[in-house]
């Protein structure tokens, strides 16, 4: 779905939640073959079975990419995301996990050089299927002002 929004049109406070998405093993698997992350915390359930957390645990740059695109519903021409701030791994993923995602807009602030866009701040949280969270960061947009400031 495309939605036009201009920097002035975004309101502080606006949340929007995902469906659901259930993490597999396939998905551990492809990610260390992207990613080239073949460490044992994420591959070998024998090696697993006798540390802390007794399975293997997705890597957290596969549950931040799984998190983000929970997110992206919709394409917005006027707005690309600028990057991501303050990110953090707060509790271990595992396979069979269900994560659902929630952004919320917590910031609009002018860019530095460009008068033309601002900044928008989005808090992402992803929690795990027992509302705990397991990701937390924020994702800034670079959105175009509908007059140059």
């Amino acid at each position: 779905m495309i939605v036009e929004q201009f920097f002035e049109d975004y309101e502080i406070g606006f949340a929007r939640r995902s469906f659901g998405r259930t993490v597999t093993e396939s998905d551990i698997v492809l990610h260390a073959g992207q990613s080239g992350d073949h460490f044992p915390h994420h591959m070998d359930a024998e090696w697993c079975a006798t540390q802390e957390f007794g399975q293997r645990i997705a890597h957290g740059t596969l549950v931040f990419s799984l998190g983000v695109g929970l997110t992206a519903s919709t394409i917005n021409p006027r707005a690309m995301s600028y990057g991501y701030d303050r990110l953090r791994f707060i509790r271990p993923v595992f396979i069979g996990d269900t994560i659902t995602a929630k952004a919320r807009i917590t910031e609009k602030r002018d860019h530095p050089r460009r008068t033309s866009h601002g900044i928008v701040v989005e808090a992402l949280e992803v929690t795990n299927q027992r509302g705990e969270p397991v990701l937390a960061c924020e994702h800034l947009y670079l959105v175009e002002r509908k007059a140059a400031a």
